[in-house]
């Protein structure tokens, strides 16, 4: 019994729907755009405003600073236009390459583990090449690519426990 009922339901639907053509289309679209736009909008404000109360002093230093490192590279990623495809892909992509650099340098300042600290080496050695040579391709000179310090600004060098070899203080062998 319900299915004759579903049925006539249907048949009644289809006969008072306009034949498919541009406005059907149109309205498809929006629809679809209506459902799409949404997720894709708060796909970015996932990130915490505050840290849980429950972590520690050090959890919150990382989750203060690497908040404020994402935050940077968002708003830095936000280039205007400029009309050269190519010089507009550079200006997004180093802030972008940028963010993952200081990032990196987070993990090494508070990261425990240490094969989470060497890939932490890596992104930052290879981020650095990627800008330099990005920026050489569009004929911009290749900045001092000086990696940032692993110690907090506010903390003195001597806090929290030292690991040898793991400070990247490459200006000397980069410099002719």
């Amino acid at each position: 019994m319900h299915s004759l009922q579903f049925r006539r339901v249907v048949t009644t639907l289809v006969s008072r729907c306009p034949r498919p053509g541009l406005g059907t289309a149109f309205l498809a679209a929006r629809i679809l755009v209506a459902f799409a736009v949404p997720p894709l909008a708060f796909a970015h404000e996932s990130h915490p405003a505050a840290p849980p109360a429950a972590v520690s002093t050090e959890e919150r230093a990382f989750l203060e600073e690497n908040e404020a490192a994402m935050t940077k590279m968002m708003n830095d990623m936000a280039a205007k236009p400029t009309g050269d495809v190519d010089r507009d892909f550079v200006a997004m992509m180093t802030p972008h390459h940028q963010g993952a650099i200081d990032m990196a340098v987070i993990e090494l300042r508070y990261g425990k583990n240490e094969q989470l600290r060497r890939i932490a080496q890596e992104i930052i050695v290879d981020q650095m090449q990627e800008i330099a040579a990005m920026k050489l391709a569009i004929g911009e000179p290749a900045t001092d690519t000086t990696p940032a310090p692993t110690q907090s600004p506010f903390a003195p060098a001597a806090a929290g426990p030292h690991r040898p070899g793991m400070q990247m203080d490459m200006s000397n062998g980069m410099k002719k």
